[in-house]
């Protein structure tokens, strides 16, 4: 019997907006069957905007309005690329993405976009240096947060907020009681080129306007600003305005690449139908504020977004049913508007009827809170799993230590005189003519969906060993698995893969040059890799007492990984963790190719790997704990006590070799922890550990002096 592929259509999700982060928590409860789910968006995060200028008046933390991607992603079982979609390719049906490892495309039966709109002002003159937009939330927070806690008690704050709508009004409103909460005298001024205000029926309007004057904010109208200087924002007839932030809350408008796609627009906007596709191409839809409801024109309100997420899901579902009938959306004719007036007060409008106070406020954030615990109360692996732990994947899926050793004890030694290693060694030595060859392989179960970014943390992984001998890499074999699906689906996967890993080896001075694929449960990728090196590669043996020990990345992917299957980890902590194990060492590698002895930190944890070192060179190592990199959040899961599945046995293979204090300290716990496409662990002389930290901290490597190699037993202590 043939059986059907499980995946049959790629659907990808432009933006994490409202719209797509509803249709992620939905699609949680009922997965659309056939479909591979990818969200692309420029963090980790996606921020609530009803909830921004709460934050801004700082009654809500940074956390608290930001819909955690990560973590939705993994719940829903989609894959989140991270970067910026810069166009969409119609007639190839991909969508091109800026990332930070570069340019690629993303293929797409069904594309749909929510990458709502931009509050930056290139036109305005001096904005880039002097302003900041509203949207981005993360730019706009970090620089409000560094702006506030700059201001001495007592000290004036002139604040001006371009943009007199609703944004710009509660957002003033907003900074006016932060910087009176922080002891400062806030100086603040609302400026439009329009009247402020439109939209609200009369009655809201007024009350708005009086608390205004009663906060003594400053609402300047139907005036532009013509640039902003050093200090000031200047208006259309040279008034200069005092300000030391300024915020772009005004002219809110579509992203320029919308414009190349060639589908039909409204004002920059893509026009929809009913049914919430393009009127030009029926494969995209969008939703949220990027798109025009040609049916019934609506304001830009995140309400509105909301409402046509279950729409939204439910078209999704028929088109990969090939069922032509679509749902139609209907927008509600009004709704119920919630300002917030700074304090903990708000004011709630809806058909002309406005009324005003904190149980206002007090419902506005009952509202807010329930919205965002959609996204925060999810299900993790173990509770899928019924309780237990789901087996980790990356180093934390590797046998164990004992088991490992055990086995490699039986092999015979080599018999061949070009064959140089024993079992158990970073990689193969063979002689050659004139030089020796290294050959190493090394396979991942797959922990993130991003294929991309699997396969170069892969080929990264795979090359630690040869950078650990301080060999050049030469070739590179390639061994995919993937799950069952359609053969385009197929097709974009492995071309994804090849693509992201020959970058990766060809900017080592590898060739990709082949390999082998195959159909199975789940996603795995590895790499057989060869390198050269002209004198005798570096191996385990040579470290010397009084050695310093270097280590050129921070510890803690095990961990982490295993934080986010435990839904415990946050996503900013899983994305800077995948950063740093995609990051190559081949730089770091050649500046250290004359260590006395090296490894690369992998699945055994970094006491595992030194003690490897220790027992090879017949020496002791004496760490400083507290100078141990640690990747951001590391600390914080392992004190709660979280641990990679692989933890339990590296401790028990360091039993006898390692000095701990007790209790263990969580950052002594993070000693086992597996570590996938870890750092170089060198080995170097002591007079040239400065200079070496040095030059690998100027290439961008967090590196760190962590001990020193001593006289004595095999044995590790900690200080």
């Amino acid at each position: 019997m043939q059986h059907l592929p499980s995946l049959t259509r790629d659907i990808v999700l432009l933006g994490g907006g409202h719209a797509h982060a509803l249709v992620l928590r939905m699609a949680l409860m009922e997965p659309i069957k056939g479909a591979r789910l990818t969200v692309i968006n420029p963090g980790p995060t996606a921020p609530y905007s009803g909830m921004l200028p709460g934050h801004v008046a700082g009654h809500y933390t940074r956390d608290e309005l930001q819909i955690d991607l990560v973590r939705l992603c993994r719940a829903a079982g989609a894959r989140l690329v991270l970067g910026h979609a810069t166009g969409i390719d119609r007639a190839a049906q991909v969508v091109r993405v800026s990332t930070a490892n570069g340019e690629r495309e993303i293929g797409y039966d069904i594309a749909s976009v929510d990458v709502g709109v931009t509050s930056e002002m290139p036109g305005l003159e001096g904005f880039a240096e002097h302003g900041t937009p509203a949207k981005p939330l993360d730019t706009f927070a970090d620089r409000w947060d560094s702006f506030v806690q700059a201001v001495e008690p007592g000290e004036k704050a002139p604040v001006v907020v371009i943009g007199a709508g609703v944004a710009g009004v509660e957002l003033a409103m907003a900074a006016r009681h932060r910087l009176i909460q922080a002891g400062a005298e806030p100086q603040v001024h609302v400026i439009d080129a329009a009247e402020a205000l439109p939209g609200l029926g009369g009655s809201a309007r007024a009350r708005i306007f009086e608390e205004l004057r009663n906060q003594q904010v400053w609402v300047v109208e139907n005036t532009p600003v013509t640039r902003l200087i050093e200090g000031a924002v200047v208006l259309e007839g040279g008034r200069e305005v005092p300000a030391r932030f300024v915020i772009g809350a005004g002219g809110a408008r579509p992203h320029d690449w919308l414009t190349e796609t060639g589908l039909a627009l409204e004002s920059g906007y893509i026009k929809v139908g009913a049914d919430l596709r393009s009127l030009t191409d029926k494969a995209i839809f969008a939703v949220g504020d990027c798109a025009h409801f040609t049916p019934d024109p609506r304001p830009k309100a995140g309400v509105y977004a909301v409402r046509a997420a279950g729409v939204l899901l439910e078209n999704l579902r028929r088109v990969v049913a090939g069922n032509p009938k679509l749902r139609r959306f209907k927008p509600q004719s009004d709704y119920l508007k919630l300002i917030s007036l700074g304090d903990k007060s708000a004011i709630g409008e809806k058909w002309g009827v406005a009324l005003a106070g904190p149980r206002v406020w007090k419902l506005k954030n009952r509202i807010d809170q329930n919205f965002m615990k959609k996204f925060t109360d999810l299900p993790s692996m173990a509770e899928e799993a019924g309780g237990e732990q789901a087996l980790c994947a990356g180093c934390g899926a590797k046998i164990a230590p004992a088991a490992l050793k055990q086995a490699l004890k039986a092999l015979p030694p080599p018999e061949r005189d070009d064959v140089l290693s024993l079992p158990g060694d970073d990689a193969a030595v063979l002689a050659m003519e004139g030089d020796w060859q290294v050959i190493t392989t090394d396979h991942l179960r797959g922990f993130t969906e991003d294929l991309a970014l699997m396969a170069r943390i892969a080929a990264v992984h795979a090359l630690g060993d040869v950078w650990a001998m301080g060999a050049r890499p030469q070739a590179a074999l390639a061994t995919v698995n993937l799950p069952r699906m359609a053969p385009q689906m197929q097709a974009r996967s492995l071309e994804e893969i090849l693509s992201a890993a020959s970058e990766v080896f060809r900017a080592e001075g590898a060739e990709l040059v082949g390999g082998h694929s195959a159909m199975g449960a789940e996603v795995i990728l590895g790499f057989t890799v060869t390198g050269l090196r002209t004198a005798y590669p570096v191996g385990l043996e040579g470290a010397k007492a009084g050695d310093a020990l270097i280590l050129t990345k921070p510890i803690g992917t095990g961990t982490i990984l295993a934080g986010e299957m435990q839904g415990k980890a946050r996503g900013a902590w899983v994305s800077g963790a995948l950063e740093s194990m995609a990051k190559p060492q081949g730089a770091a590698a050649k500046l250290l190719r004359s260590a006395h002895a090296m490894t690369d930190v992998t699945g055994f944890g970094l006491a595992g790997h030194l003690a490897a070192i220790c027992e090879a060179s017949g020496v002791g190592a004496a760490l400083k704990l507290e100078a141990v990199p640690l990747l951001p959040g590391a600390a914080e899961l392992a004190t709660q006590g979280v641990r990679s599945t692989l933890w339990p046995d590296n401790r028990g293979a360091a039993a006898g070799r390692i000095i701990l204090p007790a209790p263990l300290p969580p950052e002594a716990a993070l000693l086992f922890d597996p570590q996938t496409a870890g750092g170089l662990l060198a080995a170097v002389s002591a007079g040239r550990a400065s200079a070496l930290i040095k030059e690998l901290r100027d290439l961008g490597f967090e590196a760190a002096r962590i001990g020193q190699v001593v006289e004595g037993e095999p044995l590790i202590t900690l200080r």
